[in-house]
């Protein structure tokens, strides 16, 4: 049995939004971003309400940009790095929209855009869906390892969680940016435990769904304008490309990761690159899909990859699982 998706109703982008904070307005996307704050705090007290303000900010652009109200979209799926998804439930709860909590850690953002596919597939489908992701530097320091305030020395093999966030408004439709495919990722342990190297941790996932992909669609690399991936950065895009190499499967100049376009690692003190969940989302919505929208790609694959830890998990020293969904997002005519 394949566990390719080809959505019989694809699913059109409808509206999309980006919004960022200080290190990633710095960054070389930094004026493609529709939002950015200089103060990372998007109008709230804390780090943690920030990253919800940043999910609903992403969320009004979003409807802004399609003319709609909240009222319009039938189903919100949201998620975030903090414990129990709390950035999007109190971000957004205030827009009364029915809502689905989701958590795939850095891939939430393609676990979202296929649920929706499905939604929007379904016997009795809705009519529009949203996805919206965050994630807050400061707010994931301080639950995943130690408070900024504190100094921390980071090794070079660690990533920058972005303050960032992205939103897509969905339905059906068959003209324009749709998702017109897709596949969830299995949970693949590669015996990594390092938190501060979750470029390797993500990795052999990642190499697990594009084998599967490329195999079970008979497709290849060159089929496509890009390849995307959400945010393995540096390091985890250098065991990708090993261990794809071992399949006898290259990517050649079709790759592009977000977590490495996001910053200036060379000028920005970020490491190995970006991660979290609004890296993905925000590099996707600022940069990739208006070059579908213009016509300077015609069909990408996007993959966003998630080390699947918890606090707990990772001071017990537990290895981290690593999880990789994927959509196929395409230019179709009407």
């Amino acid at each position: 049995m394949g566990h390719i998706w080809e959505f019989e109703a694809p699913a059109r982008v409808l509206s999309h939004a980006s919004a960022v904070g200080r290190e990633e307005f710095l960054g070389p996307l930094g004026s493609l971003f529709d939002y950015h704050d200089e103060s990372d705090r998007f109008g709230a007290k804390t780090w943690e309400k920030a990253e919800g303000a940043l999910g609903a900010t992403v969320f009004n652009l979003a409807l802004g940009r399609a003319g709609l109200s909240h009222t319009a979209i039938d189903l919100l799926l949201a998620g975030d790095l903090q414990n129990q998804c709390v950035a999007s439930s109190g971000g957004l709860s205030v827009f009364g929209v029915p809502y689905l909590g989701l958590y795939g850690a850095c891939s939430t953002f393609v676990e979202g855009l296929l649920v929706s596919a499905l939604a929007l597939n379904a016997a009795q489908p809705l009519s529009r869906v949203a996805v919206v992701t965050t994630s807050h530097n400061c707010a994931a320091e301080r639950q995943f390892r130690l408070p900024l305030e504190y100094g921390g020395q980071r090794t070079p093999t660690a990533q920058w969680t972005a303050t960032a966030g992205g939103c897509l408004l969905l339905e059906r439709g068959r003209q324009g940016v749709c998702l017109t495919a897709g596949m969830a990722g299995r949970m693949v342990d590669g015996g990594v435990s390092d938190a501060a190297n979750m470029g390797a941790a993500m990795a052999p996932a990642a190499a697990d769904s594009l084998v599967r992909w490329f195999r079970e669609s008979g497709e290849s690399p060159t089929d496509y304008d890009a390849i995307i991936t959400g945010d393995l950065g540096q390091e985890g895009s250098e065991i990708l490309s090993d261990l794809l190499a071992m399949k006898g499967l290259s990517l050649s100049d079709r790759h592009r990761d977000c977590g490495v376009l996001l910053y200036d690692r060379a000028r920005q003190d970020v490491h190995a690159g970006g991660s979290g969940c609004g890296c993905c989302a925000s590099v996707t919505a600022a940069l990739f899909l208006p070059q579908l929208l213009r016509g300077e790609m015609r069909r990408v694959l996007l993959m966003a990859t998630g080390a699947l830890m918890s606090p707990t998990s990772v001071q017990q020293g537990g290895s981290i699982v690593g999880i990789a969904p994927i959509v196929r997002m395409e230019v179709l005519e009407k």
